[in-house]
């Protein structure tokens, strides 16, 4: 099963706590980005577009916690930038953890093998790894020979020491259904990671490349094609079987942007990480002042080719908790 049962249970209690209490919006991960440095310069990531005293700018542990115990979310996702150039990364995983909190950090590998030692394992501490494609494809997205090879070094590592690792695959125009399964076959088979996260590259604005990034029918088709033959079974998908199924075209599903809000040294980010139309103090006072009806596909030109998961999973999660045959499913790891 690529979703533990201990996270599948924690997040089916906190949907059922939130039905009976009536309600409406709450948030199922947040996106913690402690910092916006970052040791790379990935063309298709806006992050370390912002001038130099932004990516000088560090979120406390306090003010992580705080955030998120605000929010209330069982999980966090903590990206950047790259969370392990932040001096106290060790301290906010340990507290999110102390708060029974899942927690992904979010890496590209470089400084893990050097940092893995102020880690412990644990059932609510996960690796996620990003790998594009295989050795010449992912370098060539990441900008920097010898990354892909240092990614897996450190996949090794994590693993040898107990560790569970995800990997996240982000996939471009320039893929094909070869190349999606390619890598996805190769982290499952060969390098055996516990989980895989998978996403069509979103028209993230601060980006300096815009040429490559998919549309929505060319996502469709391309995970569609990909996930044929059975290969979509046989993976080890960190996803629920409807969001897979909105990858594909079979399902279609309106923006839930609330449900992945994101966090970061600017506040609570409306309405969501890839658009920066303001920031709040509170999670509180976004969702009350955020007009959410604006968002999303033929509302706002900026979501028209978006399937971006902050917006859609949170979605389908919801979807599959209304129907027990979904439900079912998506505790089996049936997809």
């Amino acid at each position: 099963m690529a979703i533990p049962l201990r996270q599948n249970l924690r997040v089916a209690a906190y949907l059922a706590k939130n039905k009976f209490s009536k309600v409406e919006k709450y948030p199922l991960i947040v996106e913690l980005e402690p910092l916006f440095a970052c040791n790379l310069a990935c063309p298709g990531c806006g992050k370390i577009q912002y001038p130099t005293e932004i990516l000088r700018q560090r979120l406390t542990p306090e003010e992580a916690f705080a955030a998120i115990e605000e929010s209330g979310a069982p999980m966090v996702s903590i990206a950047g930038g790259e969370p392990l150039l932040h001096p106290q990364i060790k301290e906010i995983v340990e507290g999110l953890i102390k708060r029974k909190k899942v927690v992904y950090l979010c890496t590209n590998a470089v400084l893990l093998r050097r940092k893995i030692d102020n880690f412990k394992p644990s059932p609510y501490f996960s690796w996620v790894i990003h790998l594009d494609g295989l050795k010449e494809r992912h370098d060539e997205a990441v900008n920097r020979k010898g990354v892909f090879d240092e990614a897996i070094e450190a996949i090794k590592e994590a693993k040898s020491k107990g560790f569970r690792v995800t990997t996240n695959s982000t996939f471009f125009n320039t893929d094909s259904p070869k190349t999606v399964r390619d890598v996805l076959d190769f982290l499952n088979d060969e390098m055996k990671v516990d989980a895989m996260m998978i996403s069509p590259a979103y028209a993230y604005v601060k980006a300096p490349d815009q040429e490559h990034f998919l549309g929505v029918q060319q996502a469709q088709e391309l995970f569609k094609t990909a996930f044929s033959e059975g290969h979509r079974k046989k993976w080890r998908l960190n996803h629920t079987p409807l969001f897979l199924d909105f990858l594909e075209g079979k399902q279609s599903y309106e923006c839930t942007a609330w449900g992945i809000p994101s966090y970061s040294v600017f506040g609570w980010q409306r309405p969501c990480y890839l658009l920066s139309d303001g920031y709040t103090k509170t999670y509180k006072e976004l969702l009350e002042t955020t007009d959410w009806s604006k968002y999303g596909r033929g509302k706002d030109p900026r979501c028209n080719n978006c399937m971006a998961h902050c917006g859609y999973e949170p979605t389908a999660v919801l979807a599959t908790a209304k129907s027990l045959k979904e439900s079912i499913r998506a505790a089996l790891g049936t997809h």
